[in-house]
């Protein structure tokens, strides 16, 4: 005892010799609280008020983030909306030199060319704004009305990205802040308008859309018998995204196809007819075909005539169909896929909510977000990059058009497929885990369980299923999360009452 009593002396001893030399650093509060909390831990012989003190530090002093980074995310934190990936609305700007004078030039959309475009949005609408360097100098863009403020650019082909909330309505400028620029001339507006002073713009083409709830019933407990399906490839023009119109092809004249629901040894009869106002031979090939060609052998069908083949469906699962004419991925990129459901022997499990989605790639030859008419581009096709990505053929399709609709308590399956043709789909849906998935769609396997993201290659399907617990709206997407400034998004509502032991806004409490 006496020799660990004249140790801990000799230690306090130190300690008080390093106290006292270090005495002119320790004017800092936060620098003295820290070596008094570091030098308390060496000696583990810290007094309960020391403790108190560092542990007060730790809550009161969080990180501090820097001027930078708190502007970039101004306007978007503390907001109670729905959280929202992707912008309501994105204004492109490059720098560039202009009638002798420095400008942010429009890119895409109706500002597209024009010199310091005036950016006109609703208030309350999320605004994301691209500023790419196009002349090889120094720039940034700022809108301190918004307390936003971009990187600056210095390269050419630099880019830099802000997003807020224009929560206040007026006009506001947006300009250049390195010395000298806004008066050589970048400067613009930007015109928050109220909610009655316009509506957005939309295309007065057809919508090629299906609904996600445009799926037959359950098929209940039967004997197989003789199933009659009729198609009709339809060629038209429709609306791809706000203000932008393609010409797709389709069956029944909605992306994706018809959902076909069979059940196992069902004997399908399939009647595909080409609209006599196509232009294009077309054909089906289903991936729930013992046969070769899944059937597009019998089907080549001319524009004006029908063709008729029969299979038996042997296999249980969720399968896709195509178009299956050369150039195939061509058909399919327009819209020509769907998915057929074969139900095992005695049915699936009854669930509360059943939808049908679909993910496809879209190649043409402007880029996204411009308006007006837009062409298949078979340059892009080749090489695999595609303009767009789209749940249910369109932008927008599942966020403005079709969100799906559910209670909490209910349980949600989801049927869903990749078109592709070429890019395979990192299912996941925010702020949900999948309580069982039907990996590959096969249905007489058993499910994984608590699965956060599924993979689902192109041709290829999944069927997943998971019970609401709280209310709110859930994001759809593809994790890799880039397409979703592509188009692919969805949202999934779910109302009722909160359950605050599972999730709540502010700190942890105490459940009486």
């Amino acid at each position: 005892m006496n020799k660990l009593k004249c140790s801990q002396t000799v230690i306090l001893l130190m300690l008080a010799v390093v106290l006292f030399l270090m005495m002119p650093y320790l004017s800092a509060p936060q620098l003295g609280n820290a070596w008094i909390s570091r030098l308390a831990l060496a000696s583990e012989l810290t007094p309960a008020p020391t403790q108190k003190l560092a542990e007060v530090e730790h809550l009161a002093q969080p990180h501090l983030a820097s001027p930078t980074s708190a502007n970039t995310t101004s306007s978007l934190e503390n907001q109670k909306s729905p959280a929202s990936y992707r912008p309501d609305v994105t204004f492109k700007l490059e720098t560039s030199i202009g009638e002798g004078k420095l400008i942010f030039s429009g890119v895409g959309n109706k500002i597209n060319g024009i010199a310091n475009p005036d950016l006109k949005i609703k208030i309350g609408e999320i605004v994301q704004l691209i500023l790419v360097n196009g002349d090889g100098a120094e720039h940034d863009i700022a809108l301190p009305d918004f307390n936003t403020y971009s990187d600056a650019v210095v390269a050419k082909g630099a880019s830099s990205v802000i997003v807020f909330r224009a929560d206040k309505q007026g006009v506001f400028p947006y300009f250049c802040t390195i010395p000298g620029h806004r008066q050589a001339g970048m400067e613009g507006r930007l015109i928050v308008m109220g909610k009655d002073e316009t509506q957005k713009a939309t295309s007065s083409s057809a919508s090629i859309v299906r609904n996600p709830t445009d799926l037959p019933k359950p098929i209940s407990e039967r004997l197989p018998q003789l199933v009659r399906v009729n198609l009709e490839a339809v060629e038209l023009q429709g609306k791809l995204a706000p203000d932008t119109t393609y010409n797709y092809w389709t069956f029944n004249g909605k992306v994706p196809g018809p959902f076909i629901r069979v059940r196992q040894d069902d004997t399908v009869e399939l009647h595909l007819k080409n609209s006599a106002d196509n232009r294009m031979i077309h054909s089906i090939d289903l991936h729930a075909v013992t046969g070769p060609g899944g059937g597009a052998i019998f089907t080549q069908v001319s524009p004006g005539q029908e063709k008729v083949f029969t299979f038996k469906a042997l296999n249980p699962g969720l399968f896709v169909y195509h178009c299956a004419t050369p150039m195939v991925s061509h058909h399919i990129a327009n819209g020509l896929y769907g998915l057929i459901l074969v139900e095992p022997t005695g049915g699936l499990v009854p669930v509360e909510r059943e939808f049908y989605l679909m993910q496809g790639e879209i190649y043409t030859v402007k880029p996204s977000n411009q308006p007006g008419p837009n062409e298949f581009s078979v340059d892009k096709l080749l090489v695999e990059q595609p303009e767009y990505f789209v749940f249910n053929g369109a932008v927008g399709a599942i966020t403005t058009e079709y969100p799906l609709q559910a209670k909490v308590g209910e349980t949600v399956r989801l049927y869903f497929g990749v078109g592709g043709p070429n890019h395979s789909s990192s299912f996941h849906v925010i702020g949900e885990i999948m309580d069982r998935v039907y990996d590959q769609a096969s249905l007489s396997s058993p499910p994984k369980t608590n699965v956060q993201t599924t993979l689902v290659p192109p041709g290829g399907a999944t069927v997943v299923e998971f019970q609401l617990d709280v209310p709110g709206r859930y994001t759809l997407v593809d994790h890799a999360l880039s397409r979703l400034e592509r188009g692919l998004v969805g949202y999934l509502v779910a109302q009722g009452q909160p359950h605050p032991e599972i999730f709540h806004q502010d700190a942890a409490h105490k459940l009486e």
